[in-house]
């Protein structure tokens, strides 16, 4: 297994993940759940900026691996699928319903897991680069990051924005391009399905 900079920083996200979801097992004694929602949204944050930096790493030292390019999105997908459900078990003070809806970590959940198994099998017969990252998914992937920020933190913003309204809009804005994605990446492979089906 290649050990270095990029993939150093990969492991630390990854690490993140316990401490982030062991926050909302804390007491309301022990950490103020207006607490737990900022230091949440702050472990949040530094993982989609490490995400952003060890790929810039890897790049800019010239240390991309294969091992590097397969525990990357590993890692990106087991943060988004916590703080989903995270977000899923935590209720909104006001009318008692989940920050985010069921349905829409579902779809979320679902797409990345379907969209990784293609991945898999593309690769496994010599067609990856036909389902590689696409625009689209760079910009569903910042729609889902922002929204899942906004909801973690659950508070006015700059004394007068609804972080939860703004929150679930851009979720809703995710799980829609999620769906457009999957689609787009399924249209990809489907001449190499019918090749071989």
């Amino acid at each position: 297994m290649p050990f270095n900079i990029p993939i150093l920083i990969t492991w630390l996200r990854i690490l993140l993940i316990p401490l982030f979801i062991g926050i909302f097992y804390l007491s309301d004694a022990v950490l103020a759940m207006h607490h737990k929602n900022q230091l949440a949204t702050a472990i949040f944050a530094v993982a989609a900026i490490s995400d952003w930096l060890d790929g810039y790493l890897a790049r800019t030292l010239n240390q991309t691996s294969a091992f590097g390019a397969f525990l990357d999105p590993v890692a990106d997908k087991l943060m988004v699928v916590a703080a989903l459900i995270i977000l899923v078990s935590l209720k909104d003070n006001q009318d008692g319903s989940s920050r985010v809806d069921v349905l829409i970590a579902f779809i979320i959940i679902g797409r990345e897991i379907a969209v990784s198994a293609l991945r898999e099998w593309m690769a496994k017969i010599g067609a990856a680069k036909s389902v590689a990252v696409s625009f689209l998914g760079k910009i569903k992937t910042i729609s889902q990051m922002a929204a899942i920020l906004l909801l973690l933190y659950h508070d006015t913003l700059l004394w007068i924005l609804n972080a939860q309204l703004i929150g679930t809009w851009c979720i809703y804005i995710a799980a829609i391009l999620t769906l457009w994605s999957m689609a787009y990446y399924l249209k990809k492979a489907m001449p190499q399905a019918l090749k071989r089906g």
